[in-house]
């Protein structure tokens, strides 16, 4: 049994900088994909278009087979003429991460009505917002890693209904309540789903590093909810990996004062992967549309003759996945090490 995929595309991906992006930015295509929405969450943070294109060109000189869509880290120095410009230049989207919520998010947002003139303008261009939908743990609030998705919810509402033209995706979506969420907005909302998070429940990263990740795993009925909406075929749900790599000393240890590193790092048995666990809940047949079709179709990136590519993928049994990645002095592990998959690209 083989399938025969048109073009997949990440819509969410981390290909990190120097000698770490020289050995998982390959693993984009390894793992299927031909093109890569590519995150700004580096030190510093990818804030304006120069520096966005300068790092699509790093990018491009260690694999120019994918298509790279750049985005900006939404901060206090971004401004709309820079949404212009950046726009001009072919970036795609601006990343919003709530201050200290994940991965090099420091200087992340506080109050998203400071930015309102930067939203105005993005929706002016037709440029999309991409949403680390979490608050940041407050426990006079009652808030935890386990309802700070939850509790987001309520400022996506509010910039859609003040932002109605404006394309906005809500990141990783973890929950029941983020879908019916998304499902209720307009056709300008739409959600990227995680293939680890089609897998994993908070039991699976409690005590195991290498599943932690933000945002966490969330309750067995959160995952359903997940994987229901990949069964219907909903066209506002589409793949974004959110694949994080992290040098396996920061990954699998943390100290008294230190935390493990958030992320899980997927990249390079990406498509197998998400073939294999569709198929383990029956919506093998949504393979296509969601690894492809209603990505593309909502981010306006339609395959054409130039951009068209299919990957094959092959039904196998006892595929075991390697236990880590090298290239000289880096290395990464990734999901799933040790364990068997049921489908590998064949070309």
């Amino acid at each position: 049994m083989s399938l025969s995929i048109p073009s997949p595309a990440d819509f969410h991906v981390h290909l990190r900088q120097g000698a770490l992006s020289t050995l998982v930015t390959p693993h984009v295509r390894a793992g299927g994909f031909r093109l890569a929405y590519v995150m700004p969450n580096l030190k510093p943070p990818v804030t304006t278009t120069d520096q966005a294109l300068a790092y699509k060109s790093e990018l491009e000189k260690i694999d120019p087979e994918i298509e790279y869509l750049m985005t900006l880290y939404l901060c206090p120095e971004l401004t709309p003429d820079e949404i212009r410009k950046a726009k001009a230049a072919g970036i795609v989207g601006v990343k919003s991460y709530p201050r200290g919520v994940t991965t090099n998010s420091e200087g992340g947002i506080e109050s998203y009505e400071v930015y309102y003139p930067v939203f105005e303008a993005m929706q002016e261009v037709d440029m999309v917002l991409n949403l680390h939908g979490e608050v940041p743990s407050d426990p006079s609030t009652n808030t935890c890693v386990l309802n700070a998705e939850p509790k987001f919810l309520t400022h996506l509402i509010k910039l859609h209904r003040d932002f109605p033209k404006l394309r906005i995706v809500l990141e990783h979506a973890t929950t029941r309540s983020a879908v019916d969420a998304v499902k209720a907005l307009g056709p300008t909302v739409a959600c990227t789903i995680t293939a680890h998070h089609l897998a994993l429940t908070v039991d699976d990263w409690a005590g195991q590093a290498w599943n932690f990740c933000k945002p966490v795993a969330k309750y067995p009925d959160d995952r359903e909810a997940l994987r229901e909406v990949i069964k219907q075929g909903h066209p506002k749900f589409f793949l974004g990996s959110d694949s994080a790599p992290h040098p396996p000393e920061t990954k699998s240890t943390c100290t008294p004062t230190h935390a493990c590193a958030a992320g899980v790092y997927t990249s390079p048995i990406l498509l197998p992967l998400v073939a294999h666990l569709l198929e383990s809940f029956g919506a093998l047949d949504k393979l296509e549309n969601f690894v492809s079709g209603f990505g593309r179709a909502f981010y306006g990136r339609p395959i054409t003759k130039e951009t068209e590519s299919r990957v094959v993928l092959k039904k196998v049994s006892g595929k075991k996945v390697a236990d880590r990645w090298a290239l000289g002095q880096e290395s990464v592990v990734p999901f799933w090490a040790g364990k068997e998959l049921d489908w590998e690209i064949v070309h």
